[in-house]
């Protein structure tokens, strides 16, 4: 079956795109943002392209771009749009591919639906993403809560940031799921160092 994994995170800013352009370089994929918030300086497709050193090809098109930099379900009303989960598919033309969703797996895209409403829907694997400093074994396991009650296969989880042993191994072993690996902090942040540490860190087996 050609790979294609979803990148969830427990909260906005723990590393999704850094994650979701180390993986599709590594896998050879092509990436997809469903929805996009906020359209000031560089968009996350921008830099999955620039970190990943993807082809703009192996970019697919958000299904929506919107301005306003907030949840979706709030940036689509004051953009003045219509949200239609329903639309939201993944490509099937594409091979391999790597999704991205938008902050915390519960972050509503309508006043309805969150991702991961969404994601239990499409039933693909989906990588968790945890930043490893404090408070990051309860936001964790809160999201492996939220998408284990919807059946959303775990592929695993994954940790951006400075080691924390302790606080990896407790999520993995309460929360029942694989830890895939850790990408440290890198400065600089370049393809060649992302690459670099993906490979080092985590094992591309995993995915395959």
């Amino acid at each position: 079956m050609t790979e294609r994994f979803v990148i969830a995170g427990t909260d906005t800013g723990v590393g999704k795109t850094i994650l979701a352009a180390a993986l599709a370089s590594a896998l050879g994929a092509a990436y997809w943002k469903p929805i996009q918030s906020g359209l000031d300086g560089e968009s996350d497709s921008e830099a999955v392209c620039r970190l990943g050193g993807l082809s703009p090809e192996r970019i697919v098109p958000e299904a929506w771009r919107l301005t306003t930099p907030a949840s979706p379900h709030r940036a689509a009303e004051i953009d003045g749009v219509a949200i239609t989960p329903e639309r939201l598919q993944p490509p099937v033309d594409k091979g391999r591919l790597v999704i991205e969703g938008a902050g915390g797996v519960l972050v509503p895209i309508t006043r309805c639906v969150t991702f991961a409403d969404v994601f239990a829907r499409w039933h693909l694997p989906v990588v968790l993403v945890a930043r490893t400093t404090l408070g990051t074994i309860n936001h964790s396991l809160l999201s492996i809560e939220a998408l284990r009650c919807r059946d959303v296969p775990l592929h695993g989880i994954a940790f951006v940031g400075p080691p924390a042993a302790d606080s990896e191994h407790t999520i993995a072993e309460m929360g029942g799921v694989r830890r895939l690996g850790r990408l440290p902090v890198l400065d600089p942040l370049t393809p060649a160092t992302l690459a670099a540490a993906f490979a080092t860190h985590f094992d591309a087996t995993n995915f395959l």
